[in-house]
């Protein structure tokens, strides 16, 4: 999809609806990840991480006032380097998604947090993409992931799911008082019905599986008997304390 078409569309009542949701979360968890780097892939024209106290903060993309000159689908960034990594609405439009995720556990480092956002089928924006007079233009053209479908993704690939929400339960109305009608539904969606917001958000953290320590098992009355202190002051040769 070209960014003119998400420009434009980001520049209606109900983009600048989704903005102000998106911001708002992004604002909240970035200001609590720490580390050294910060990648933003996605929505490029917006700093999403305008509140993260990472030193270094990028933005990457195939156009605009990135630092990063790239494809989404490789990062041209050594692996294990990058802290915090945001894609928000860079999946559904990919024709690549799988390859994506494989390039952000690249590069996180371990305990790295991956933040991801996507337009939620199960809602009444899914609803309102089959409609036909949509299905060509932004954001409806775009493959929406299911949040199932996506952790099952992260799971593979070895990341924990340490957090997540959902916003914008209002129906996404192109007009400005029809959405001002329904403002009722976003104060409640998380209570009545938490799973059906237009968008959801997940935090991921990277996991490595690490070495496991084995510890000797002391026979602790074998040891009394032989006179052995809980913590000798001396060193003892292999004969003595066998």
């Amino acid at each position: 999809m070209s960014s003119a078409g998400e420009k434009a569309w980001l520049e209606t009542p109900l983009g600048q609806y989704l903005l102000r949701r998106e911001q708002a979360y992004y604002d909240q968890v970035a200001a609590n990840i720490f580390g050294f780097n910060a990648l933003q892939l996605g929505l490029l024209d917006h700093d999403l991480l305008r509140t993260s106290r990472i030193p270094a903060r990028l933005r990457g993309g195939k156009e605009g006032e990135v630092a990063l000159r790239m494809e989404p689908e490789f990062f041209p960034v050594a692996s294990q380097s990058i802290d915090l990594l945001l894609l928000p609405h860079l999946l559904e439009f990919s024709n690549h998604p799988h390859q994506i995720l494989r390039e952000a556990e690249r590069v996180l480092m371990p305990e790295g947090n991956l933040i991801i956002s996507g337009f939620n089928p199960f809602s009444l924006w899914g609803l309102w993409r089959m409609l036909p007079n949509n299905r060509q233009n932004y954001p409806w053209c775009g493959r929406f992931i299911s949040l199932s479908r996506l952790k099952d993704w992260l799971a593979l690939l070895g990341f924990e799911v340490v957090g997540g929400r959902m916003c914008c339960y209002e129906p996404p109305f192109q007009q400005e008082h029809l959405l001002g009608k329904f403002h009722f539904m976003e104060n409640a969606g998380d209570r009545w019905w938490a799973l059906a917001g237009g968008v959801y958000f997940i935090q991921a953290k990277k996991k490595v599986q690490g070495m496991r320590l084995i510890m000797p098992g002391w026979n602790e009355s074998l040891a009394t008997r032989k006179g052995l202190a809980p913590a000798a002051q001396k060193s003892f040769s292999q004969q003595e304390v066998l």
